[in-house]
């Protein structure tokens, strides 16, 4: 599925990254993954973006900055995530 840019930031043994990366899967979409869970550049590049995350994963697809996994799912519950997906 060809689409909008995916990041997802996200921690070493996260449950909540691992549910949040297998929607993306399942959904077909491509993402690339910043793993944090050291800090350093791309944890302050993440706080930039979303200056008031204090949890993971954080995801933004294309310009819209989702949040976390219950972000991400609650998209998908309301039949809202197909369409951010696509673009």
């Amino acid at each position: 599925m060809a689409g909008p840019q995916i990041d997802i930031y996200t921690k070493f043994a996260c449950p909540f990254c691992v549910r949040a990366k297998r929607l993306l899967s399942e959904k077909g979409a491509a993402f690339t993954e910043y793993d944090i869970t050291l800090g350093g550049p791309k944890r302050e590049e993440m706080l930039a973006r979303a200056p008031n995350a204090m949890t993971v994963p954080q995801i933004f697809i294309g310009a819209v900055h989702v949040g976390g996994c219950d972000d991400l799912h609650a998209l998908e519950a309301a039949g809202k995530l197909d369409a951010l997906l696509a673009g």
